[in-house]
């Protein structure tokens, strides 16, 4: 990859990650219309670890409040809110972790690296955040998650697996629908992705340790610019979220995924 190709995925990833306009359908798109061959999934890893620190970073607190839950688990400290968070995230990661290895083992993840689905998973889902962004109440804050939610969400967290969904888009999407203020959904969505996108970063290390050279050393590059990426991204988008609706975003998908239909 040229650092131009390797600037502008990161660009890309760290500002879709976010937007709930699907970042892994994005990441498809950006070879295609730089007319340069696709990245592969080891790129992709990285610029979703690149993410996921900015994500720590900019929730460092909640992410702290997480960690302190994981220790009185262990009865090291006592944090019992923190405790019951922790929990409900860790079973809100299942669905997404049990579904990936699923898609795994029978090597369908390969075959989603299309452009039709692109398409097709930008306007459904796109038209179900707007949906769910019109019609959800907003009462609920991430505090008040509760086991139910947490399970709905993670299985809404699975389908991100498949290109053109948006986890980010997705899980606010079924936040919404349970009542989730706009905010709250973000927030409630990004610290989700924390065990998701950190276990995908650790299955990678096998693959990363055996091809060396220079796709590490673009790895690393593009995950690093990422992270600025996606920093910025966040406090825009939880900025903008405190004043307007997530309607902008709906017509983005919309529109992409018919112009995508109509020239492929």
């Amino acid at each position: 990859m040229t650092f131009l190709q390797m600037l502008i995925t990161a660009i890309v990833q760290g500002v879709t990650e976010f937007l709930p306009i699907s970042s892994s359908g994005h990441l498809i798109l950006t070879p295609v219309f730089l007319g340069a061959e696709d990245q592969g999934p080891l790129i992709d890893v990285a610029v979703h670890v690149g993410s996921l620190l900015a994500i720590i970073v900019y929730f460092f607190r909640d992410a702290w409040g997480l960690v302190r839950g994981g220790f009185s688990t262990v009865g090291i400290g006592k944090a019992p809110e923190q405790k019951r968070l922790f929990w409900w995230i860790v079973i809100g990661t299942i669905p997404a972790v049990a579904f990936g290895f699923f898609l795994q083992s029978q090597g369908y993840l390969d075959s989603f690296r299309s452009t039709d689905l692109v398409a097709v998973n930008l306007i459904v889902y796109g038209l179900l955040l707007g949906l769910a962004d019109r019609f959800g109440r907003q009462e609920k804050v991430y505090e008040d998650m509760s086991l139910r939610d947490a399970i709905v969400v993670g299985l809404a967290q699975a389908l991100a697996l498949i290109p053109g969904t948006s986890r980010s888009g997705v899980t606010m999407t079924a936040a919404r629908f349970l009542g989730y203020k706009r905010v709250e959904a973000a927030r409630f969505s990004f610290l989700l992705s924390i065990p998701a996108v950190a276990g995908a970063g650790v299955l990678i290390v096998p693959e990363i340790m055996e091809v060396g050279g220079d796709l590490v050393t673009e790895a690393l590059i593009t995950g690093t610019l990422t992270f600025f990426a996606a920093l910025a991204t966040m406090h825009f988008l939880m900025r903008f979220l405190r004043k307007a609706s997530m309607m902008v975003f709906v017509v983005y998908r919309v529109l992409l995924g018919i112009v995508l239909l109509w020239m492929f």
